[in-house]
Order: structure tokens, then sequence, then C-alpha cells
């Protein structure tokens, strides 16, 4: 079903809902497809549209504000692999049988003198604002469209530039590096968002930071408060004024450690809370309350076992308590390779039942991911 914008807020925040929200937030892995084909899965199934997800359509704000530059440069491009260097000069590495995503093999930056040569990519310049694209938006958001802005990750960003370990131990051994990264996003971020917003009514700001692993994350509370912090809540705090009602991050692993951090930056909604890294969404909400709202957090690994294991899962998941607003129910992350497609139908058929939603039907299509 799809969800309007003034009914998906709704949700999320609290306020009367008229019911929950299932959604299937990645889709599959690669090679899933053929294993659901061997088990004679319809079309519709393969592209997920027979499973009737809800969904919310998300445009973003017409703004810019991550590093631009150059197309890359391919090197390499067979049926195994492709190598691409880009403009920071990072060659990019994508193994075509098992990942969706290219990942760096070198970094560019080593010191504030690296920083420095390739900072011109980062600051603002007046094309990072497209018009066109702004009105376009505000077209869809009269349609009942979620605005979306987003924003360089704290993180994100600095792991780009220097890969994780160099990132990290530059918030001790190089702190004026790392405050002059965080002021150069922060001045784009908002000479690109002041005057969208002034046209534009944003309802969500999201950031990616995938700062965390199973053993916790990589940036402790210190470090949140002190970078994060003051970078999060000067591009946040405008929105909210004006009526952005979900700071959003993007991030897998466990990060209980540092959730109050996080909310003290201003953030509301965290996805996708694996459960594999440790993280329980119904422990979660029973200590923030309504303080956080969550996307995900069912465990994708159940769908490769039985159906109890599955049942079991979805009970705990969908209790009355998760019920009560601030949730999009879904999967933690893509659905795994070696699930069955009997087991997906099961998950799908038993997660609307539990949450009072209408069977599948044929008449039903029209699915979208999320897109968060």
């Amino acid at each position: 079903m799809r969800f309007h914008r003034d009914d998906y807020l709704d949700l999320m925040t609290y306020a009367p809902a008229h019911r929950p929200m299932f959604v299937e937030l990645f889709g599959p892995l690669i090679g899933l497809e053929q294993e659901w084909r061997a088990q004679g899965a319809t079309e519709d199934e393969i592209n997920l549209t027979a499973f009737d997800w809800d969904y919310v359509p998300i445009v973003d704000f017409g703004g810019y504000p991550l590093p631009r530059g150059a197309a890359p440069v391919t090197l390499v491009d067979n049926a195994e692999r492709r190598v691409q260097r880009d403009f920071l000069g990072r060659e990019l590495l994508l193994l075509k049988q098992t990942a969706t995503h290219a990942l760096p093999m070198n970094f560019p930056v080593q010191t504030m003198d690296d920083w420095l040569r390739v900072k011109p990519h980062y600051v603002f310049t007046p094309d990072r604002v497209n018009w066109d694209e702004v009105a376009a938006a505000k077209r869809a958001r009269a349609e009942g469209a979620l605005i979306r802005a987003y924003m360089p990750g704290a993180f994100d960003m600095p792991r780009d530039l220097m890969g994780e370990e160099v990132a990290c131990l530059a918030y001790y051994e190089q702190p004026e590096l790392m405050a002059d990264i965080m002021a150069t996003l922060q001045d784009t971020m908002l000479r690109v968002l002041q005057p969208i917003m002034a046209e534009l009514p944003i309802d969500q700001l999201s950031v990616h930071e995938d700062f965390a692993g199973k053993s916790g994350p990589l940036v402790g509370p210190n470090q949140i408060r002190e970078h994060f912090q003051p970078y999060y809540r000067a591009i946040w705090e405008p929105l909210a004024e004006r009526g952005a009602k979900i700071f959003q991050v993007d991030t897998d692993g466990n990060i209980d450690a540092v959730i109050p951090a996080l909310l003290d930056c201003g953030v509301t909604c965290i996805y996708p809370m694996e459960p594999a890294a440790g993280m329980d969404m119904v422990a979660v909400r029973k200590k923030y309350g309504r303080r956080l709202q969550m996307l995900g957090g069912i465990d994708k690994h159940v769908l490769r076992l039985d159906k109890a294991a599955i049942r079991r899962e979805l009970e705990y998941k969908l209790q009355p308590l998760m019920r009560e607003g601030g949730v999009v129910f879904g999967l933690d992350h893509e659905i795994p390779n070696g699930t069955p497609l009997e087991n997906y139908r099961y998950y799908v058929d038993l997660g609307r039942e539990i949450l009072g939603l209408p069977p599948r039907s044929p008449e039903r299509r029209g699915w979208a991911r999320m897109g968060m």
C-alpha cells in the first residue's frame, strides 16, 4: 500500500495512525533471484510486487552537498570485477558476483596537506542547487511524497577519505584535520540547504554513517558529542524549526553504547537495527520509549531457518508495544541468499496477519522499496 506523507509522518511521530507499516527496505542479495527462479517463483515475486509491500514515495530536496568531481575512469571491467579510479584518486573495486557497492582500495588523505588538496571537491558552489529538481519536489510533495534532505556523514566522509583506521586515529592524533573536514561539510550543507528550505518544506533529514560492527561502534560518545553534535545540530535545528519531523541515521552494527549521544545530536530515528550485531528493537523501545523512531529490526537470518523460528521472531518484534507508532517493520537488511521462497512467502503472510493487515491479493501490486 502506498502511504501518503501525512500518514507516514503521523505513524512515525506517534500521532493517531490508520495502521502499521510493513515494508521491504533493501530487497534481495545478489544470487537470490536465481535461487527463487529455480524454486518456481513468478515474475511478480522476483520483482517483489506480489508481496504488496507498504511504501511512501520519497523525493530528494534538489541539493547536492556530497563531494563532486569528474566521472570515474574504468581501469578493469570483466565478468568478475570492475576497477575504477574516481576524482579523489581512489581505486574502487566491485566484485560483481557478490557485491553491489564498489569499495576503495586506497585513500587520498593521511594529513592536513592531503585534505587541502581534495577540499575543493567539498566546498560550496552555486550549481549544487538544482532549482528544477526543487520545483519537481514541490509538486511531488503536493501529491503525497515525503521530502528528504540528505547530508554527508560525520564519520562516513572521513572514512571515505582516510579509511577506517586512519579516520578513527585522527580524532586523537589530528583533531584539527577532523575539525576542518566537519566545518567544510557544515558550511556546504547549510549553503545548499538554506535557499531550498525557504521554498520547499522538508520532512526528513537523512545521514549515512555505518560506523559500527558487531563488537560496537568505531566512535564513542565523546567523539560523537565533540565532532558530530555541532555539525548535526547546525543542520537539523533550522529544519526542525520549519517543520521537519525525522532526523534519520543509517548505520549497521551494534550502537547501543552511543544511542544517548546520538539523541543529544538531535537524531530521532535509526535504522536498520541489526539483530545479528546484537540490536534488539524491543529492548531499545523499552529503554528510550518515544524518543526514538526505528525502521527494520526483523532478523533477516531467521528466514533461512524453519517456520517456527520465523513465527517466534515476528511475534516478538511485532508485539503490541511496537505497534504504538514510531516503527516501520521490515528486515534489517537485504534478503539473504539461501532464503527459501516458501519461507519468504510465509514471513510476509504471517507478518500481515499479526499486524492486522488484509491478506495478499493478486489485485494489489505496486511495491516500491522504501529508499530510506
